[in-house]
């Protein structure tokens, strides 16, 4: 039998901040995915955790606020080329530190997910 996988504490330290807002909307989940992790909301992925940093879907109606913060998009290395991501934008930093800060960023990454999960 293999071994449990310890919690990761970056990600238990997301999910924590966002308890205020799944006390509102619903549980939220962490799934190990490519090395890191997302984060669910009714089964669409709101959130990518990756290398110790925290990347927020956006849309069209969000990008612009996400991009007044210095949001950076998510980017990796494929075997070819760098991928960029540009609906998965960097966490504003003041997000880290409470829940009052974080709240508003991640309703708005859910938002985000679901007009687009029903845009399909």
């Amino acid at each position: 039998m293999p071994a449990a996988r310890r919690p990761d504490p970056f990600v238990e330290h997301l999910l924590e901040l966002m308890t205020p807002l799944a006390a509102n909307i619903g549980a939220i989940a962490a799934k190990r995915m490519f090395g890191g992790h997302g984060l669910f909301y009714d089964g669409l992925m709101f959130a990518l955790i990756s290398d110790g940093q925290c990347f927020l879907k956006a849309d069209d109606v969000t990008l612009a606020r996400f991009e007044a913060e210095g949001s950076e998009p998510f980017r990796y290395q494929s075997a070819r080329r760098e991928v960029t991501m540009r609906h998965y934008l960097s966490l504003p930093a003041a997000c880290l530190e409470s829940p009052a800060a974080m709240t508003p960023w991640a309703r708005m990454a859910v938002e985000a997910a679901l007009r687009l999960g029903n845009a399909r």
